[in-house]
């Protein structure tokens, strides 16, 4: 007979991501809150209250079915080994003088912050295939950039991180639509989810949001000071830097804007052929089936790895990097990855202690006797909980397979209100994931910045929940009108208005 511990499915299920999230955000350290969550979640799978408490049970469970089972895992190795790439990558963009080439020619190009800024948009904007490599990507192109015009890490990252889940939620050909579309059974997963876009407000009004405070110029919360500090010469902020040291010493003068260019050109490529690759693309599967059917981690790693190859022969024969001075970056690659990659993997503990105390059944029961009375809301609703459980657990994906599969057996017979209500439900997820400190995004976006992560965390807080709180009222809204534009009319005003009054009440804000 399969244990089940006696907290099983309850609200205590949730309480060890809450812990580690509090402690998190009042203690700045991020190591041990997760450690001390995942303890904790531990001892409540072995009925820690109970006289049959097992404290054998518990080691075994942290360890065993926690740390050694996430990195177990074949999907969360594939990242990893993704993630340690890219760091190899940025180092190699580096020493062949690749990145101090773009920062020079960006310099000529870009002359103000906002411009900085807005570049750093666009760009994540345009790499939509997968939120991890759009984050790490963003960054290692923008950093030599804004550093240059005296942008925080803290805001880098906050642009990263909203230009990351945000737009890939939204965009047809991602990663994203291949899992939201794999969660809506027995419809047209694909039509679904391009349907669900008009009314995904959280991350249309995130852009909204994210453009109207450059151009306005508005800063508001602890984001103010690290970009008051910022145009005083102090990036950072805070004394802890965890990536200040990773430099490399040997940086090729030979360096042109191509040899960052062609690489990151390279990798994009390489990294959709690997995703579509893993989808059956060439075994006959159309294009946007093959993205359907991707598997991210898979495409991602391979993908990266013929990008790794290729980049280092290109500067072989190029002559910026030595083979000896390319086999030095890969220790140096991984030297920089081990923040993100410690994070992650306490990360994706805490998420198994939480599912292994039925975390989505507790949920799904909650959901499932929402319905009724409370039709018109349903949506709103809907979003918060999204917003709450990825906040809780930190991940969107796993809120998408909670939620979306009783949002379509609780409108099957009102298509209108189940394109609504699953919208509402992949915005909620994107929102609690946004800030989320234990989420995999929030964590590559302060890997990709070369950000501390609670200073990412705690200046990007404030946005989110601004943003949130405005999304909040379009769905009440959509629930009533069920029409996509009105509530995304008012959002947009609600959100330029808002902006407008923060700066109108706040001091004067950063300048050139």
């Amino acid at each position: 007979m399969e244990y089940v511990p006696v907290m099983y499915a309850s609200f205590w299920a949730l309480v060890p991501p809450l812990v580690a999230i509090i402690l998190a955000l009042i203690t700045k350290e991020v190591y041990s809150s997760l450690f001390v969550g995942i303890v904790i979640g531990g001892l409540f799978y072995g009925d820690m209250f109970s006289p049959t408490f097992d404290g054998e049970k518990v080691m075994l469970h942290i360890f065993e079915d926690g740390l050694v089972g996430v990195l177990s895992d074949s999907y969360n190795v594939g990242i990893l080994v993704f993630l340690v790439v890219l760091g190899i990558m940025v180092c190699l963009l580096n020493a062949a003088g690749g990145s101090a080439a773009f920062g020079k020619w960006a310099g000529t190009h870009i002359k103000t912050r906002v411009g900085a800024q807005l570049a750093a948009i666009v760009l994540g904007v345009l790499i939509f295939v997968d939120d991890y490599f759009n984050c790490l990507t963003v960054g290692s192109v923008m950093r030599p950039v804004t550093d240059r015009h005296h942008v925080s890490r803290a805001k880098l990252a906050y642009l990263i991180d909203a230009t990351a889940a945000p737009i890939c939620i939204i965009a047809p050909i991602s990663s994203w639509a291949a899992a939201v579309t794999g969660f809506v059974e027995n419809e047209d997963g694909f039509a679904v989810f391009i349907k669900a876009i008009p009314y995904n407000y959280y991350a249309l009004l995130t852009i909204v949001a994210m453009v109207a405070l450059v151009v306005m110029k508005v800063d508001f919360g602890p984001m103010k000071l690290h970009e008051e500090n910022a145009v005083k010469g102090d990036l950072y902020t805070t004394k802890d830097r965890p990536y200040a040291n990773v430099t490399n010493d040997e940086v090729s003068t030979k360096g042109t804007v191509t040899d960052l260019v062609l690489p990151v050109a390279v990798l994009i490529i390489s990294c959709v052929i690997g995703m579509i690759y893993t989808g059956g693309f060439f075994s006959g599967a159309g294009f946007v089936e093959a993205f359907s059917n991707s598997d991210a981690s898979v495409g991602l790693m391979l993908g990266s790895f013929v990008a790794l190859v290729i980049t280092i022969l290109f500067y072989m024969v190029r002559r910026v990097v030595t083979f000896k001075k390319a086999c030095e970056c890969i220790p140096e690659g991984f030297k920089a990855m081990v923040p993100a990659i410690l994070i992650l993997t306490f990360a994706w503990t805490l998420k198994a202690m939480t599912d292994s105390l039925g975390a989505k059944e507790y949920v799904a029961g909650v959901i499932a006797g929402m319905s009724g009375a409370l039709l018109y809301c349903l949506p709103a609703i809907i979003f918060l909980v999204a917003v709450f459980l990825a906040f809780s657990t930190g991940t969107s994906w796993g809120t998408f397979g909670i939620l979306i599969p009783i949002v379509v057996d609780c409108f099957a017979n009102d298509p209108t209100m189940m394109i609504m209500s699953i919208s509402a439900c992949m915005a909620g997820a994107v929102c609690g994931d946004h800030c989320s400190p234990i989420s995999d995004t929030t964590i590559m976006a302060s890997a990709g910045a070369q950000c501390n992560h609670m200073n990412h965390v705690s200046t990007q807080i404030p946005y989110v929940v601004l943003v949130a709180a405005i999304s909040f009222i379009t769905y009440l809204i959509a629930g009533f009108v069920k029409n996509a534009v009105v509530p995304l009319v008012v959002g947009v005003l609600l959100v330029i208005g808002a902006l407008m009054v923060v700066k109108y009440v706040s001091s004067p804000n950063i300048t050139e």
